[in-house]
């Protein structure tokens, strides 16, 4: 078995800031991560790793200094990374970042053998858009299962899979067949600290390094700026509120009573609210 799992270099969100002149996004001095989403992926491809063997190998496209994650998923217990790498990449959107991880992948399969699951985080903290996922799956004619919360089995001789995946009704459990993209959602495991043999592998390990030529991607046009229809016109942080919450402190109400007197309160100060609840009740 093989399992491609795509992570991606962030800055810490907890330490961005926002130029107060230019309004865009400060870098500089910023520390960067693993996308923690794409932690989720890379953990559930290392047990299915576990259980039937195989192979994991992480994918990411970005500067020379992205191989400080990938370095990172090896001390996790990967076995193989690659770094998609060229000037030609910058300033990608999620339209031309996933048509350049999709060769990518094509490239992987043909050195490597193919994938039979490709996995990515849900999103990614700097974007929260969740395309690039199944933008790969379009492009490389994947099966999709995305916001997958488990994995209930997976027969490699039968070539099937069987995940729960969370909707806005409740748990879908989805049974399909591979080869499959799948992105995994928040919380549905934890990221393994990982030995100390990993953690000297990944010290001494080759990072495969890729330029577009060496993976293969001959159309440039689709890459970077050029490939990229996004246009961001600004980046600002949100304003701050200057209204404080109300605390509101009762000894002697029965819940009920409580309850009501704040339906009342927010009707008071929202009058459009009720008349909207008011019409969807109606509808």
């Amino acid at each position: 078995m093989h399992v491609v799992v795509c992570i991606k270099q962030v800055p810490d969100s907890a330490q961005i800031r926002v130029h107060p002149v230019t309004n865009t996004i400060m870098r500089q001095g910023v520390p960067t991560i693993i996308n923690p989403y794409d932690l989720f992926a890379l953990e559930e491809a290392l047990r299915l790793r576990d259980v039937h063997g195989g192979e994991v190998t992480v994918l990411t496209m970005g500067p020379p200094m992205a191989e400080d994650s990938l370095r990172k998923a090896l001390t996790y217990g990967a076995d193989r990374a690659v770094l998609l790498t060229d000037r030609y990449f910058a300033g990608s959107d999620t339209l031309a970042t996933s048509f350049a991880l999709s060769q990518a992948i094509a490239k992987i399969g043909e050195t490597f053998g193919a994938p039979d699951i490709v996995f990515t985080g849900k999103q990614t903290i700097d974007g929260d858009t969740a395309q690039v996922g199944p933008g790969i799956a379009k492009r490389l004619d994947l099966l999709q299962l995305t916001y997958v919360s488990k994995i209930c089995s997976l027969d490699l001789d039968a070539r099937e899979i069987k995940v729960d995946r969370r909707s806005e009704g409740g748990t879908q459990m989805l049974h399909g067949r591979l080869p499959c993209l799948i992105t995994m959602l928040e919380g549905t495991n934890e990221i393994r600290r990982g030995s100390l043999d990993d953690a000297l592998r990944a010290a001494r390990s080759q990072i495969v390094k890729w330029s577009a030529g060496d993976a293969g991607i001959e159309d440039l046009s689709k890459c970077g700026l050029r490939g990229s229809p996004t246009v961001v016109k600004r980046v600002f942080a949100p304003t701050v509120r200057t209204e404080k919450a109300e605390q509101i402190t009762t000894t002697d109400k029965a819940l009920g009573d409580l309850a009501d007197e704040l339906i009342v309160e927010i009707f008071a100060r929202q009058p459009a609210l009720e008349h909207e609840l008011a019409f969807d009740a109606s509808a």
